[in-house]
C-alpha cells in the first residue's frame, strides 16, 4: 500500500521530526533511519518499521507500505545536510545477553557519536560478540550514530550500564582488559594473548578510563598498550579500537 504526503505540516511528519531529539526517541522507543543502506539492513535484520518515507517515483522499496513524498519533507525529517531519496522512522529492539558471549567491548563515557558508529561497524567486522555503552555515552540511536554503523547495528547487541556493579554481574567470568598509555602495569598489544572470555575496555581519548575499571582490570586482568612510536601521543578512539580488535581476534 502506497501513501502520499506532501505537507511538511502533516502530522505524521511532525511526529516523525521529533526522532531527531533523544527524549522521543527514549518516550516513543522508535528511532531515524536514513538512507537506502541502512534500511535495507534495518528489514533483513526483522527491524519493525513505523513509516517509510521515500521521494515520489522513487522505486527501490516498492514491495513495501511506502509513503511517497516530496524532497521538502525528506529534509524536514532528515538530519543530514543533503536528505537522502528515503528515511524511516522504526521501532527499537532490545538487545538479549547471552551465555554464549566471549568477546566484549566496552566504551565509557564516548561522546561522539560518529566515532560510536563507526566503533560499531569495527567490532562486528571483528567478530565481538556485543558492545557494552559504561557511563555516560552518547545516544545509540542519535541519527549520526546510526549512520555511522553504515547498517551494522542490528547485526550486534549492544546494552547500555551505568552502574559498576551490574557490571560486574554481567560480566562474571570475563577477563577485564584496560586499554592505557604505557606505563609499568602494562603490556604491549603484541605481548597480549588470551583464549579466556575477554571484556576489553575503552575510555574517552582525553581522559581515558576512569580509576574504577582501571582498578577493576588490575585486580582481575590485565592493562595493554598499543606500540607505536613517540612522534604521536594517541590515537583516534575508532582507530585504537579497530588496531586492538584486529590483533587479537583477526589474526
Amino acid at each position: 500500500m502506497t501513501l502520499k504526503i506532501t505537507s511538511v505540516n502533516n502530522e505524521i511528519v511532525k511526529e516523525t521530526v521529533k526522532l531527531q531529539q533523544k527524549k522521543y526517541r527514549d518516550e516513543s522507543g522508535m528511532f531515524l533511519l536514513e538512507g537506502k543502506k541502512c534500511i535495507e539492513e534495518a528489514i533483513k535484520s526483522g527491524i519493525k518499521i513505523e513509516h517509510l518515507f521515500v521521494l515520489e517515483g522513487y522505486e527501490h522499496f516498492k514491495n513495501n507500505n511506502v509513503t511517497e513524498t516530496t524532497e521538502a519533507v525528506l529534509s524536514k525529517i532528515s538530519t543530514t545536510s543533503t536528505a537522502p531519496k528515503c528515511v524511516a522512522s522504526a521501532h527499537i529492539r532490545k538487545a538479549e545477553w547471552k551465555s554464549s558471549f566471549r568477546r566484549i567491548v566496552l566504551l565509557e563515557d564516548i561522546k561522539d557519536a560518529g566515532n560510536l558508529g563507526t566503533i560499531i561497524r569495527t567490532s562486528c567486522a571483528f567478530g565481538v560478540d556485543a558492545i557494552i555503552l559504561y557511563g555516560d555515552t552518547v545516544d545509540l540511536y542519535n541519527p549520526k550514530c546510526v549512520r555511522a554503523t553504515v547498517g551494522n547495528l542490528w547485526k550486534i547487541p549492544v546494552f547500555s550500564i551505568k552502574d559498576f556493579g551490574e557490571l560486574k554481574t554481567l560480566c562474571k567470568g570475563f577477563i577485564p582488559v584496560s586499554t592505557l598509555p604505557k606505563n609499568n602495569e602494562t603490556i604491549f598489544l603484541k605481548d597480549f594473548s588470551s583464549d579466556e572470555k575477554l571484556l576489553i575496555m575503552f575510555g574517552t581519548e582525553s581522559n581515558g578510563l576512569s580509576e574504577e575499571l582501571k582498578d577493576f582490570a588490575k585486580s582481575k586482568g590485565r592493562g595493554i598498550t598499543i606500540e607505536m612510536t613517540d612522534k604521536v601521543e594517541s590515537l583516534n578512539l575508532s582507530i585504537s579500537v579497530g588496531v586492538i580488535l584486529y590483533k587479537l581476534f583477526a589474526e
